[in-house]
């Protein structure tokens, strides 16, 4: 396979590490205001730190700033979550609205653990939930933004982002990257797909909808 067409080759795997290494370099002062932000806004901690699945089934820890109140998943709707969730502080509205509750992922990204584009990366009991067809998607490492992202966001159902996800799988290429990276920029600016239903409604129950996620 040419490795421009390998989702788990080396010219991926240098792309991002270049992306994320000038992303650091640019955005770190995006990064300390962010961090700074959720401290005065709600104290320790100012990252979320969560167990997520990356490719080949194996767990890895996934980072981003806190956006919602400590243990949150044990108030409440528990793992659901929409708009005007209470539970979401006021610093969190606003790093959700911009996606800018995702930058430490730059830091999975550079350990290896993620790409810059692939299937946004979920919870082991959602996993748990996946026909042999849907864990295709473990196949290659997650991603900050994805096909899914693009083609909808948060709008799409839970099998909807799935097939997307595997058609990204089987017609890689590196310029379908750049493509998806471009349209990201974009949806950035759509703040109605922010928030989607649940992962519980979608999968009859089998589930729950994934906290604090699932967005580009």
């Amino acid at each position: 396979m040419s490795g421009l067409c390998d989702p788990n080759g080396p010219v991926k795997r240098a792309f991002d590490l270049l992306w994320a290494t000038i992303s650091l370099l640019v955005l770190w002062p995006i990064l300390v205001l962010c961090a700074l932000a959720v401290y005065l806004d709600d104290g320790r901690p100012v990252l979320y730190v969560q167990t997520r699945v990356g490719r080949g089934g194996r767990l890895f820890p996934f980072f981003k700033f806190r956006t919602m109140v400590r243990n949150a998943e044990r108030i409440g709707a528990g793992y659901e979550i929409e708009e005007r969730d209470p539970r979401i502080t006021r610093t969190g509205h606003f790093l959700r609205r911009w996606s800018l509750d995702e930058l430490p992922q730059l830091f999975n990204i550079m350990r290896g653990e993620m790409s810059v584009v692939g299937p946004r990366p979920t919870l082991a009991y959602q996993v748990e939930t996946y026909t042999p067809h849907q864990r295709r998607r473990l196949e290659v490492r997650p991603g900050l933004t994805g096909l899914a992202q693009v083609s909808g966001r948060n709008r799409l159902t839970w099998p909807e982002r799935i097939e997307l996800d595997i058609h990204y799988i089987d017609h890689y290429t590196f310029w379908l990257d750049l493509v998806l990276i471009a349209r990201t920029f974009g949806i950035l600016l759509d703040a109605g797909s922010v928030y989607g239903e649940g992962w519980t409604r979608q999968a009859g129950g089998k589930g729950h909808s994934n906290p604090y996620e699932e967005r580009s």
